[in-house]
């Protein structure tokens, strides 16, 4: 047994120390941790890199090849600036021997075109690209050096941490660097027990922390960037045993409560039936009848529907809302964002209004008088209403809420569905909860991912749908993308570009989404093309994807905001730019959006070779089924569940399914053994798991302490 801390490093844990005590950490400073969720020590600790650099050595302009990220070094032998379509720095840089590379820049300032003068030496780090006059650097990272100075290299791989507007990455290191000096001795730092750790192969904690922070130059880049390293795995390990305690906690707490019975006489649901102008399918009969099920009991129901795109989970969610006015009880549906939201607004209004049941509706840019109209009919008991984030604010009150509703789970965090759920409060009674999901989760994986939550499946689709035609092509063939585009627009078709750079701040997939725009207004002269990120505000987005809808766009370049919520049937044709840096789930959910109509439907998915292996099976995979649940097999059998699960605070992490299987046993055992200890573990994670302390979710099955005496120094039993 490792040695024990004693009580008082327990209750002066330097993890619980505000980041505005370490040394240069300001008032500004610690407002910009905030909007990262990094308030105390601990929080930055498990910060973890979305990607490493490897700058610990130059590689040869000779040997360079697309598609790899590299330093390069060499000297300036041309400048070019030019204003055609829009400013455009073009720097040609060689290695006297003959080897060229431009290095291009969409933006810059007129000082750095002086200093880029020809005979300049610059170290240079970025991806290569093959471009139009060969091999090239967009926005690369660079440095003047000294003619003859020696070049000096990283003595370690450089951490990629995600990051915010005005907090640079050496800044954001230099914090977590200063909090990484503040880790206790491994004895003091460890929660799982050693016996657990011994048993799974667990390497320690702080060991793990240091390692994925400060990889050394011989680490396995591979292994990192696929999140597979041993050190990556024990933190996955660590926050799916986490999750899964908090998420068991959560369904113990709410199913004590007691929540009302909505069986009502069944008139309204039978009407809906009969109006409908086709038949249900045989899953969804069998998942509204779980569904029922669960309405007519006295306990809350907490079930998650899942279904591909199209499956029809929008009807199974109206045939509960039905449910539950049939019992006079209140309805609220809540979406991620005003584009699906306002999606059901139109499907309910459709199918309700004829039913005599008016759908109210609430969301950001519902103001002023409209506004307070709209919450007085909610507290006077609008029978349903649907909105955003908005029914979770304040001054949102109900009279008597039976069901909440919430789609794209993923897209808002259980304490954002349990806020909702809040507000349908009576004493111990809360509101019945149905959670939708357009992207189907295997078995396996959604007992960890929804432990606190019944899963139901929309396994089939309607008849009569047309499969989008997927192929795969090398960005070496995008003029022959773009002239498919032409032809497109030239027959009255719509067509999506989307833009896929993963990067650390949402600045740089704006400006890759703003050079494809330019590139296709000059290519495709005539027609409107429109630009659509996640820097934009609301209302302009609002604005670019009304006009889409409208048919007033031929175009639409966006980064992945359009990932849900966008039904437009005119559009046919999708090309996902640099789709080998995604994975399987998110491919199909972009997908998705188109073969929304009756027209054929195409999906072309541009790489930048060479592919690797995982790259080169996903997009095989994308060729050859549109089926949901199939391709959300493939995709666990790939990436493993721990990366599917994986989080802002871990990146992504790679995890195989019987590592899976262990955290769930091992969370049984710490269940029925380490009782409070779940606490600390939970809020060492930081402010995704903050919540669950406020909940005060008791432990259950708890064994006596002197049980847990041989498993954990008693000083950490609190």
């Amino acid at each position: 047994m490792s040695a024990r801390p004693t009580q008082s490093m327990i209750n002066h844990d330097a993890g619980a120390t505000p980041v505005s005590a370490l040394a240069g950490v300001g008032p500004a400073l610690a407002e910009s941790l905030k909007r990262l969720g990094l308030e105390r020590v601990q929080d930055l600790w498990f910060h973890l890199p979305l990607r490493y650099e490897d700058k610990t050595h130059v590689t040869a302009l000779a040997d360079l090849r697309p598609g790899e990220r590299v330093q390069v070094e060499g000297v300036v032998e041309a400048v070019e600036s030019g204003f055609r379509y829009r400013p455009q720095l073009k720097v040609a840089i060689g290695d006297n021997v003959g080897h060229t590379l431009l290095l291009r820049f969409f933006h810059f300032r007129r000082a750095q075109t002086e200093q880029l003068r020809p005979g300049t030496r610059l170290l240079c780090y970025g991806e290569v690209r093959m471009g139009a006059q060969g091999l090239e650097m967009v926005h690369p990272q660079y440095q003047r050096v000294t003619e003859d100075a020696p070049i000096t290299v990283e003595e370690r791989l450089s951490p990629i941490y995600p990051t915010t507007d005005g907090l640079g990455q050496k800044r954001l290191a230099g914090v977590i660097g200063k909090a990484l000096a503040l880790l206790p001795p491994s004895a003091e730092l460890e929660l799982i027990p050693p016996e657990l750790c011994a048993e799974h192969g667990l390497s320690s904690l702080r060991e793990a922390l240091l390692y994925v922070h400060r990889p050394p130059a011989d680490a396995h880049l591979g292994q990192l960037t696929l999140g597979r390293h041993p050190t990556q795995q024990r933190l996955a390990f660590e926050e799916l045993l986490t999750q899964h305690l908090s998420l068991k906690r959560m369904r113990a707490a709410v199913r004590r409560r007691h929540a009302p019975v909505l069986g009502g006489d069944g008139q309204l649901r039978q009407r809906l039936r009969d109006g409908l102008p086709f038949q249900l399918t045989a899953a969804q009969q069998k998942v509204s009848g779980e569904v029922a099920a669960d309405l007519v009991q006295p306990k809350p129901m907490l079930r998650l529907v899942q279904g591909d795109v199209g499956s029809g989970k929008t009807v199974v969610a109206a045939l509960a809302a039905l449910a539950a006015l049939e019992a006079g009880r209140q309805v609220a549906l809540m979406a991620p964002t005003e584009l699906l939201a306002e999606q059901h607004l139109r499907n309910f209004r459709h199918w309700f209004e004829p039913l005599g049941i008016e759908v109210e509706w609430l969301a950001g840019k519902v103001q002023g008088k409209a506004r307070q109209k709209a919450l007085q009919r909610v507290a006077d008991g609008a029978p349903i209403v649907i909105g955003t984030h908005a029914l979770m604010q304040e001054g949102v009150s109900f009279t008597r809420l039976g069901l909440v509703i919430v789609d794209e789970q993923h897209r808002f965090g259980v304490h954002q569905r349990l806020a909702l759920r809040d507000k349908g409060l009576e004493g111990e009674q809360v509101p019945h909860q149905l959670v939708l999901t357009a992207t189907p989760i295997p078995r396996t994986l959604a007992m960890s991912a929804y432990a606190d939550l019944d899963v139901s499946s929309i396994d089939e689709l309607p008849p009569g749908r047309t499969p989008v035609q997927t192929i795969a092509i090398s960005n070496g063939r995008r003029h022959e993308v773009i002239e498919r585009i032409h032809v497109a627009c030239r027959e009255g078709r719509q067509v999506y570009w989307v833009c896929t750079l993963i990067e650390e701040s949402e600045q740089l997939r704006a400006q890759a989404a703003e050079v494809a725009h330019a590139e296709l207004s000059a290519a495709l002269a005539g027609f409107r093309v429109g630009l659509i990120h996640g820097r934009m505000k609301p209302k302009e987005k609002q604005a670019v994807m009304d006009a889409f809808k409208a048919g007033e766009l031929a175009v639409l370049v966006a980064t992945t905001v359009i990932e849900v919520g966008v039904d437009v049937p005119n559009a046919s044709l999708m090309v996902i730019e640099n789709s080998e840096r995604l994975g399987l789930a998110q491919l199909h959910q972009l997908r998705g959006r188109v073969g929304r109509g009756a027209i054929a439907s195409n999906c072309v998915l541009l790489y930048q070779p060479p592919l690797g292996q995982l790259a080169r099976e996903r997009l095989q995979v994308m060729r050859e089924t549109n089926d949901g649940f199939r391709i959300a097999e493939k995709d666990l059998e790939l990436r493993g569940p721990g990366e599917v699960l994986g989080t802002r605070q871990t990146g992504q992490l790679s995890f195989r399914i019987a590592d899976l299987e262990a955290a769930r046993e091992t969370c049984g055992a710490i269940d029925r053994a380490l009782g409070r200890w779940r606490r600390p573990l939970c809020a060492r994670l930081g402010a995704r798991y903050r919540w669950l302390l406020r909940e005060g979710l008791p432990c259950s099955m708890l064994t006596s302490r002197s049980k847990l005496a041989g498993l954990l120094p008693k000083s950490r039993i609190l």
